[in-house]
């Protein structure tokens, strides 16, 4: 019999590195799958935003929190930030490569969410 091999994950997951406190993995786990850095991801999925686009995308983010989690998610390597030289000063925002690919994760697990908000708020009723 033919014993399949375990992926990558699932290899981690058994030796727990990803439950290890001090795993750099847990850092980026938090910064995408946080309110703000999930909702920013899923916006960048339909393109290139400046700052302003985004902070009204995104309803309820402050600009403080807005400008760390694009910070956050930039040196992650998901975000690119890019300044155009004009005045007055243009950024724009879009997801790299990596970011798009995580993009897709958490748009699918928002998709999810909103597919099953009304068993989910009957659960919380029921509670």
């Amino acid at each position: 019999m033919t014993q399949t091999k375990p992926s990558k994950l699932a290899e981690l997951l058994r030796r727990g590195e990803i439950f290890a406190v001090e795993c750099p993995s847990r850092e980026i786990l938090k910064h995408v799958t946080s309110r703000w850095g999930v909702l920013v991801l899923v916006a960048l999925m339909a393109g290139t935003h400046r700052f302003s686009d985004l902070r009204r995308k995104v309803g309820g983010v402050s600009e403080k929190m807005l400008a760390q989690t694009l910070q956050c998610l930039e040196k992650d390597g998901f975000v690119r930030r890019v300044s155009l030289p004009v005045v007055p000063p243009h950024v724009e925002y879009s997801l790299t490569p990596m970011g798009e690919e995580i993009g897709r994760k958490v748009e699918a697990l928002a998709d999810w969410i909103e597919i099953n908000l009304p068993q989910i708020m009957e659960a919380q009723r029921g509670a």
